[in-house]
């Protein structure tokens, strides 16, 4: 893909942009080369455990809602987590369309060895923004990667299933 030469010169401002995307894509990668040392298994994979950390038995769509993802994303994690035993599956109660999710005994034991994963982090960070500051960040964003060609790229969860 060919990308047209900026307009102007970046300036002051575009390297810091730069800079902080380094710093938040450090810390990502930081986090799931830890998952992935320490544990065996990628940080969107700790991610989706943690969010199950607290005991809930919850649906792929509740599991997006918490990840802040998409569900399709989620249910390619879900599906590894469950070859490694470290979550259950069965069909909801409810209707039989659904899976509810769980964490294993050994999705236990994985946490109690874990770190706090980095998405965490920024979710916990953004929700500190007053509602205006998360909104102009969240339109800037989406400005930022629409004019850089990225808009139609389908977001997962950070590192995982990078081959595509």
């Amino acid at each position: 893909m060919y990308i047209k030469k900026a307009a102007r010169r970046p300036g002051k401002s575009a390297q810091n942009i730069l800079d902080s995307i380094r710093r938040i894509v450090k810390a990502l990668r930081v986090s799931s080369k830890l998952a992935e040392k320490h544990l065996g298994i990628s940080g969107a994979q700790l991610f989706v455990l943690q969010k199950l950390g607290d005991g809930s038995t919850l649906s792929i769509n509740e599991l997006a809602r918490r990840t802040l993802t998409h569900q399709s994303s989620v249910s390619v994690v879900v599906s590894r987590l469950i070859e490694r035993g470290l979550v259950l599956h069965r069909s909801s109660e409810n209707d039989a369309r659904k899976m509810d999710i769980s964490l294993s005994a050994k999705g236990h034991s994985f946490l109690k060895k874990a770190h706090p994963a980095a998405q965490e982090k920024l979710i916990t960070a953004i929700c500190k923004l007053s509602a205006g500051q998360s909104a102009a960040l969240s339109d800037l964003l989406r400005a930022l990667v629409t004019k850089a060609g990225l808009a139609d790229d389908r977001p997962q969860l950070f590192f995982e299933n990078e081959e595509e």
